[in-house]
């Protein structure tokens, strides 16, 4: 048999088999995070009594850990578990956090003065919970990315579409995630909710582990003799999960100190900077040198648009549950509309980019498209809260704004992590790529400082005084509103000069 008939045996749909088994493993643990977070502030603010504020926090201390860890994660698979033991172990950490998160506990109760009981037992094991689903998805996202690539030369033209097809298995798991596990904690109680995110990573660690074969040995370690040799009577390989797991312990209490997350991402933010002016000035010719601040600036901005992006899973995930005129919609139901305008949408971005031919913006412009398409999305709600004078607020509004912040998504997020890998300078892209996920984990953690404007003080989870609660939502979005407006208008003005600062790499980003 021919290496050409080996090949086509090995193949579906004209791509690697292994992609469609990275695709399901994908999707299913996309379904057990989006389910999960979808649930998260309801669980906290309903069930434990949390308050708005620190329920917000919390979220973003978890979120902010979650993007963060992955450069730890992809660091340890690069350089020697492999990216294939690397998503199993990953993937086993998740399952184990899903199954802490369907422990439920007593619910808080509230007396009459106010005093609020919690179970703090039930609590500690949701936090442990949370540290295993941190560290499990370090160990798995960014190295099941990191995988497809391996399935495709770089001159493979079918890289691409590869990319493309993976990426729905994201937005496909999310879409279920959002309908599913919702309906299931919302409906029958929280325990069914995350119990079934957990089913679903289950299933994508099995899928993953019984596709191994059609990996044809891509993602396997660089260092194998490492690993097999013994430290203290113990694997090399075995001592890396061990220390791993321990590490847990150290998320786990991260998770509940906000202030060191805080001073964490201020800390690393402030010594990257510094770095980078550092690699410019000292190691770097002058077009090389203007590339990289270019891409600095960009990454600035991204932390502007993530911060009012991902108001998603707090300020409008309890603003649709409270505010929203939803009828028998369950409230986090409306996440799935992100995911939903994605899959229809991505190709018509796309085919739009390509028809604009010499008309096609630059990567700055597309950036200030969608600060601006995400802050008129907060003034839907605006104008939404508005003329609903003192009823509830119509669904049509938030169907908008999730419609128009998907459309600033598409405009952002595919040439982000392009324009890092190719305005980097080769011996740091790897650092460039840290630096754009601590970007991101920094604005998670800014999301749910701004969502605090908007808390609530709420009596045993819910907020009594729905014209108190609209006055409190308005004032937040009106300022995110002239928050996505502001930024967006300025780095419009500052695209002309940023994209010299290019020196033609631009259109590659865009062609």
């Amino acid at each position: 048999m021919t290496n050409d008939s080996l090949s086509h045996k090995k193949e579906f749909f004209g791509h690697p088999k292994a992609l469609f088994i990275l695709f399901f493993t994908e999707m299913w643990e996309r379904f057990s995070f989006y389910g999960m977070k979808a649930l998260l502030i309801f669980y906290l603010t309903k069930y434990h009594l949390f308050s708005d504020s620190a329920g917000n926090l919390l979220i973003g201390s978890y979120a902010a850990l979650v993007y963060a860890v992955p450069v730890v994660g992809g660091f340890i698979a690069d350089r020697y578990l492999g990216f294939r033991k690397a998503i199993v172990f990953g993937g086993i950490l998740l399952v184990l956090g899903h199954v802490g998160m369907a422990y439920e506990g007593n619910a808080a109760t509230e007396s009459v003065t106010g005093v609020i009981t919690r179970d703090e037992f039930a609590l500690q094991v949701f936090y442990l919970s949370l540290a295993f689903i941190i560290l499990g998805v370090g160990f798995l996202k960014a190295n099941i990315s990191s995988l497809v690539g391996e399935l495709y030369s770089k001159e493979d033209k079918r890289r691409d579409s590869g990319f493309t097809i993976f990426y729905m298995g994201i937005n496909l798991g999310s879409f279920l995630a959002t309908l599913i596990c919702v309906w299931l904690g919302e409906r029958y109680g929280w325990s069914y909710g995350f119990a079934a995110a957990g089913v679903g990573m289950f299933f994508g660690l099995l899928t993953f582990i019984s596709g191994r074969k059609l990996l044809m040995g891509k993602g396997e370690s660089k260092a194998p003799e490492f690993l097999a040799k013994h430290t203290l009577g113990i694997k090399n390989e075995w001592l890396i999960y061990l220390g791993s797991v321990i590490s847990t312990l150290l998320i786990w209490q991260m998770v509940q100190s906000h202030s060191v997350v805080q001073n964490l991402l201020i800390v690393a933010g402030a010594i990257s900077f510094v770095y980078i002016l550092y690699y410019a000035i000292t190691q770097l010719d002058r077009i090389a040198r203007e590339r990289l601040i270019a891409l600095t600036i960009l990454i600035v901005f991204t932390v502007v648009f993530w911060a009012l992006f991902e108001q998603a899973y707090t300020s409008l995930n309890l603003f649709a549950d409270r505010i929203l005129d939803r009828g028998p919609i369950d409230a986090g139901n409306f996440l799935s509309l992100n995911a939903l305008f994605i899959i229809l949408l991505a190709p018509v971005f796309a085919w739009l980019w390509v028809k604009l031919g010499k008309y096609n913006p630059n990567t700055a412009v597309k950036f200030s498209i969608a600060l601006i398409l995400v802050g008129l999305g907060f003034g839907s709600l605006v104008l939404g809260i508005n003329v609903s004078e003192m009823g509830k607020v119509g669904v049509i509004w938030l169907v908008l704004t999730y419609f128009l912040h998907t459309c600033g998504e598409l405009c952002l997020s595919p040439v982000g992590l392009s324009a890092v890998t190719k305005l980097s300078p080769v011996k740091i892209v790897g650092f460039m790529m840290g630096v754009w996920f601590l970007a991101t984990a920094s604005s998670e953690f800014i999301a749910s400082l701004l969502a605090n404007l908007a808390s609530i003080d709420t009596s045993n989870g819910v907020a009594p005084d729905l014209n108190l609660a609209k006055q409190s939502y308005l004032k937040l979005f009106e300022y995110l509103f002239y928050a996505g407006l502001g930024f967006g208008v300025l780095l419009l003005v500052l695209s002309g000069t940023i994209n010299k600062l290019m020196h033609g790499v631009d259109k590659e980003l865009n062609n």
